[in-house]
């Protein structure tokens, strides 16, 4: 009984897009696990997000010409993931987001990852202070200001797209005004 009675709890405040200060795994309205706040790309690699997680990851081949640039410019930037577990488009960008990374090496200290929840909101009102309105949102910054972001999907693909931002060359998202 206190199961059903917490369940109810967190669905409605899921359709309600009230979110805690913590960082917590909750059950949605069909019992499907999503992340919530602060997470890793380990969170990713376990299950349930790990049948969609893995597969995309280990399947994406990036253009070699982006990743030179990337690799060469993304060093000066801090950037600010937000994403949402149950998210189509997060699911297919950012795996291939994550492998990139990797594949620069990028110090992942320079990097903060936020779920959200399908309202959107993130713990500590942060879907406020950075205006996220789609996911993924990929915030690149300097001096803990924004120079660029990445929004929900490619224009030509995910590491050209990143490419301009991280070499200071014209880009907008889908969605600037």
């Amino acid at each position: 009984m206190i199961n059903k009675v917490l369940l109810l709890f967190l669905g409605f405040s899921l359709i309600s897009g009230e979110v805690s200060d913590k960082e917590v795994s909750i059950e949605n309205k069909n019992s499907v696990e999503i992340l919530l706040g602060e997470f890793t790309q380990a969170d990713l690699e376990k299950a349930p997000h790990s049948r969609w997680f893995t597969p995309a990851y280990e399947n994406y081949k990036p253009k070699k010409e982006a990743l030179k640039t990337i690799k060469k410019n993304i060093h000066d930037y801090e950037i600010l993931m937000f994403m949402g577990t149950w998210c189509g488009d997060s699911r297919y960008e950012v795996p291939k987001f994550f492998k990139l990374l990797d594949e620069v090496n990028f110090d992942r200290k320079n990097l903060k990852n936020i779920a959200v929840n399908r309202a959107k909101k993130a713990p500590g009102d942060l879907d406020k202070e950075y205006k996220i309105h789609r996911v993924p949102t990929i915030i690149f910054m300097k001096d803990g200001k924004e120079v660029n972001r990445f929004v929900e999907y490619s224009i030509e693909s995910l590491e050209e797209d990143i490419a301009k931002i991280v070499k200071g060359k014209k880009y907008t998202d889908p969605y600037s005004e």
